[in-house]
């Protein structure tokens, strides 16, 4: 049997060469994620794990005046990144970024709308808590999104993106590469994600596989 190793934190050295690919999707990506996000939007509070440099929520809080969101992210390096970018955006009084474990989220039960998610399931060593947290800090009738790997990766022209490396960014992901910790991405198929789901208290779920992409959308009665 195939083993994953799952690398849940993005390597700090490794930060700015991953937060450069992410950029290069904003509008291809996470814009349109995000007008799908605000368009079933219940109320006003999201919580998105795995934030990474905040492209997500800033693009969320462009296209609705009243959402709050808070991210969190186990990089350091990238929550710098996401407080920097949402300032630029002059949306640092509505997106709020912290250090946070997606297996022991530190918030009050039932305290948002909708918990989402792009591009981390398949890096989480505990899915199953993961998601069960997720339905704990959810409001009823909340939804979480998961959306993974996220078509980030598929979306990036990867010849502008080494382009944009430099000399130390290179180095870093080399010596990653050939230190056996960079595997292939390990994609869930939609009857994994449903034997994942069934161990949680989740039961209104909806999945769409496709593109090598799943979307999950699950619904806190």
């Amino acid at each position: 049997m195939r083993q994953w190793i799952k690398i849940e934190r993005i390597p700090g050295v490794l930060a700015t060469a991953y937060e450069k690919g992410t950029r290069m999707v904003i509008d291809s990506y996470y814009s349109h994620v995000a007008e799908e996000i605000v368009a079933h939007l219940q109320g006003d509070t999201i919580l998105d794990i795995g934030t990474g440099p905040g492209y997500l929520p800033i693009e969320i809080a462009k296209r609705s005046s009243n959402v709050r969101i808070i991210g969190v992210d186990l990089s350091r390096k990238l929550l710098d990144m996401a407080r920097s970018n949402a300032a630029r955006a002059g949306l640092s009084d509505r997106l709020t970024f912290q250090l946070g474990n997606a297996g022991r989220i530190e918030f009050d039960d039932s305290a948002f709308d909708m918990v989402i998610s792009t591009g981390m399931l398949h890096a989480i060593k505990d899915p199953v808590k993961v998601i069960q947290e997720m339905y704990r800090v959810l409001k009823a009738g909340g939804e979480a999104w998961i959306f993974d790997p996220a078509r980030v990766s598929a979306a990036v022209d990867r010849k502008k993106w080494k382009a944009s490396l430099n000399l130390r960014e290179k180095f870093f992901l080399r010596l990653f590469q050939l230190s056996g910790l960079h595997k292939p991405i390990k994609t869930y198929t939609r009857e994994e994600a449903i034997a994942l789901i069934e161990k949680t208290d989740f039961k209104d779920y909806r999945i769409d596989a496709r593109d090598n992409e799943i979307r999950i959308k699950l619904k806190r009665a």
